[in-house]
């Protein structure tokens, strides 16, 4: 939590005490950010009652006698809420690159909570490492196209499908793939599983990845590093040339053989002795792939 903006004369722990309050029931990252804000600052939380999640805007919920919103526009568009003022608290949130949420009470807007998504060190490099192996970089992303389009800056992303509610995201994904693309998905959330699916590789964080989002997935990656996504992607590139070397090797070789052996120019017993050396070598190619794997080359 960057940003906690109050208004109508309620204060800063106040707001953060409700929003914090509401959360606790929700599984989403921002609200757990929330949540772990309030705590570090010893707030004590009010009983919330009627928790109820509206995927892709928000949460509402009781607190005491009160009915709170906590969410995006849309939601408060929705549900009629004037935000007066706290538009423009918000838009200059989002153009810093942060998630700025509504909070409102019985309909009156409350204040502003912004929460920033921690780059992980490795997120610069791995977009890097992605371009020099000829890869777009696209971020698929429930939030507005201004923290979207800040976020991808500060990484060198290259395109962003903002606002994307999270029952459309295999929607998105097979919109790429009727461009042409040929697309690999990177999630962790149950939210993802779908696109996951839907992908034609389909790369899940095994370390911080939610079950179904591992089921879905055709690779499951077991360290909580994104440079290992990219590597992934080099193994598999090698997995499959070797694949095709060993292939049109044994062919040729079996080729040849025939036609060596039909002429007469290959006797019978070095013709049967002769069909274990493409074994050998599809074999010793492949090792070559396991060292250059464990070399990390």
């Amino acid at each position: 939590v960057t940003d906690v903006v109050p208004g109508g004369g309620m204060s800063v722990d106040d707001l953060l005490a409700l929003a914090a309050a509401a959360e606790q029931g929700s599984e989403h990252p921002l609200g757990e950010a929330i949540v772990t804000r309030a705590k570090e600052l010893g707030l004590g939380l009010p009983a919330v009652s009627d928790f109820r999640a509206v995927p892709g805007h928000g949460i509402e919920a009781r607190v005491g006698d009160q009915r709170l919103l906590l969410g995006n526009a849309r939601l408060m568009a929705e549900r009629g809420v004037v935000l007066g003022g706290l538009e423009a608290v918000t838009r200059r949130l989002t153009e810093e690159g942060k998630t700025a949420m509504y909070v409102a009470l019985d309909g009156t807007a409350a204040g502003v909570i912004a929460v920033a998504d921690v780059l992980k060190p490795e997120a610069r490099q791995t977009v890097a490492a992605l371009h020099e192996m000829g890869i777009e970089v696209a971020m698929l992303t429930g939030d507005n196209r201004v923290t979207g389009e800040a976020i991808a800056r500060q990484v060198g992303i290259d395109r962003v499908l903002a606002e994307v509610l999270p029952e459309d995201k295999a929607r998105e994904i097979k919109r790429l793939q009727e461009e042409g693309r040929l697309v690999a998905m990177v999630g962790d959330g149950i939210n993802d599983a779908p696109a996951l699916a839907q992908a034609d590789v389909g790369i899940a964080m095994g370390a911080a990845g939610t079950d179904a989002a591992i089921e879905a997935a055709h690779v499951a990656l077991m360290q909580d590093n994104w440079l290992v996504v990219p590597e992934a992607i080099a193994i598999g590139r090698r997995a499959f040339r070797t694949i095709k070397q060993n292939l049109w090797f044994t062919a040729g070789y079996n080729v040849i053989g025939m036609l060596l052996a039909a002429t007469g120019w290959l006797p019978p017993i070095a013709a049967a002795a002769a069909q274990s050396l493409p074994d050998v070598a599809v074999m010793l190619n492949s090792a070559r792939l396991l060292r250059r794997t464990r070399a990390g080359g």
